[in-house]
């Protein structure tokens, strides 16, 4: 599927809730006391999906795979730093809300990483360059590519058949 803007984007729709579960959490009564943790909770957590959205703005594939990595550390950072308030006191209460947005950030970070993977392998340079005389040599190239692997079907098909033979024209 094709999409023509961020919003659509699964993994951006999914890092959109992260974002919203942990400003949730966040306005809970254990981070009155802890408002740098809170602030960079926050500030990881909007930046997963921010990234994603840049990236994909940028109009370049090698734009949006930087970006894409630029959002997996992000979640990575939400992470880690849930892992940490798993340790501190004052956050004890909070132990299954934490484990569930750990899962949630996982989730997100792995959804990044097969879509950069399916980009490494990408021929399209990204929106940018799809110019109406891109995409026809793009076109171009597909046709001749499926006539070629045709055509290579039929010879060694033809090879594979018995060859008929000849006695050398004598008419007997």
């Amino acid at each position: 599927m094709t999409y023509e803007r961020f919003e659509q984007l699964p993994v951006w729709q999914s890092a959109i809730g992260l974002a919203r579960q942990i400003y949730a959490l966040t306005s809970g009564p254990a981070f009155r006391r802890q408002r740098s943790l809170c602030d960079q909770l926050e500030r990881a957590a909007v930046s997963v999906s921010n990234n994603i959205a840049e990236g994909f703005e940028r109009g370049t594939t090698q734009e949006l795979l930087t970006f894409l990595y630029i959002a997996r550390g992000s979640a990575g950072e939400v992470r880690s730093m849930l892992c940490l308030m798993e340790t501190l006191p004052g956050f004890d209460d909070l132990k299954s809300e934490i484990l569930n947005l750990k899962s949630e950030a996982e989730g997100v970070s792995r959804q990044l990483r097969a879509w950069a993977d399916s980009l490494q392998n990408s021929k399209i340079p990204g929106q940018r360059y799809l110019t109406e005389k891109a995409r026809k040599a793009t076109r171009a190239r597909e046709e001749r590519e499926k006539f070629l692997d045709e055509l290579r079907a039929l010879r060694e098909r033809a090879a594979s058949q018995p060859q008929p033979v000849f006695n050398g024209g004598s008419g007997e």
